[in-house]
Parts: C-alpha cells; structure tokens; sequence
C-alpha cells in the first residue's frame, strides 16, 4: 500500500506536468535564439553537449590578449583559448592558474574565481567551440609590494583549462602579491573596464 501511495504521489507538486513541459519548451527556445547570435561567431552556447565532447587541452591553444593596467597597483590580461583541433568542442567554467619560476618551479599562488577588478564574471555557461573559435577569461592580480617577500616573482603561468587535467605554460615576467590571481569564467567575450 505504501509502495502505491509512493507511485501516486509523483508529479502531484503545484505545477500541473503539461505547464512544467511547456516552460520548459519556452525556456528551451529562449536559450536556442539567445545562442544563435553566438554561433555566427563558431561560439555557441549550447542547450544539450552530451554530445559534443568537452576540448581537450591537447586540441586549445592559450594566448594572452589585451594588456590591462590600472590604477592602485592592478594588472591585468584577457586570456584566450582557442580551439586548434579539427573538430566542435565544449568548454564550461573556469580555467585553473598557477606560477612558476624561471627554472618552471611552481610558486606558491593561489587562485579566486569570480569577477576581477577589470570585469564582471559572466558566470559558467557551457560553450560549443567549432574549429578556429576562442573563448576569453580576464586574468587580474596587483603588485604593490614588488621585490618583497610578500610578492611572487614569475617568469610563467601555467594554464589549465575547465575540466582538464593538464595544463599549457605561458611566458608571463609579472610581480604577483601573494601569488594571488584572479579569474573570470570563459565566455565568447568579456567586456573589460580599462
């Protein structure tokens, strides 16, 4: 009997099933014509990747982008990961970061996800990469206390993107307070405040 009561008692929440399938269906929708206007640009937000592979780090390239300097000891870059391989890749949330020495010795560092001093984070949403597309992150830390023991003094960045477990090593000759750095979520594009 219990068993039953059990059975009966699914989908008797507030919401009738056919109005759930229907918001569903319309959010579905919304989402499709919002990431349309990505997909011009091999960008692609995607409702459903079960299908489509998540990039390999083997098949990314890293680059640094724009240059960011501000005021009050802040630096800054746009990293972009680009998708060098010969198929459509998915990629969703953050890239891990760290520092190494001019001998590629890891430095102590650590690592904030969420919005910098240059932009807002947009948040993880998963992205569809085809062929030659890249995504951006901002990259930001500060170097007040240059040439102290409170600054790490890196020749690189290592580079590992969302759901890899490798990473790539970037030329990056920059004073790091604390090893501190700060880190967007990826998206098409960031709007960065200079």
């Amino acid at each position: 009997m219990a068993e039953q009561q059990s059975r009966n008692n699914i989908g008797t929440d507030a919401t009738p099933r056919g109005h759930a399938r229907r918001a569903g269906g319309i959010a579905l929708a919304v989402a499709t014509v919002a990431g349309l206007a990505l997909a011009g640009a091999g960008v692609a937000q995607a409702a459903g990747t079960s299908a489509v592979p998540t990039c390999a780090n083997s098949g990314l390239t890293a680059s640094f982008g724009q240059q960011l300097a501000g005021g009050m000891n802040h630096e800054g870059v746009v990293l972009k990961l680009t998708n060098s391989s010969a198929h459509t890749c998915a990629l969703r949330g953050y890239p891990g970061l760290g520092l190494e020495d001019a001998g590629h010795r890891t430095l102590p560092s650590s690592v904030h996800w969420g919005s910098t001093w240059y932009a807002a984070d947009p948040g993880r949403t998963t992205l569809t990469l085809k062929p030659g597309a890249s995504v951006e992150a901002v990259i930001a830390w500060t170097h007040a206390n240059t040439g102290t023991a409170d600054a790490e003094h890196a020749a690189y960045l290592q580079v590992t993107p969302p759901a890899s477990t490798t990473h790539k090593t970037l030329k990056f000759p920059q004073w790091v307070d604390n090893g501190d750095l700060n880190v967007t979520a990826v998206a098409p594009h960031i709007t960065v405040t200079p």
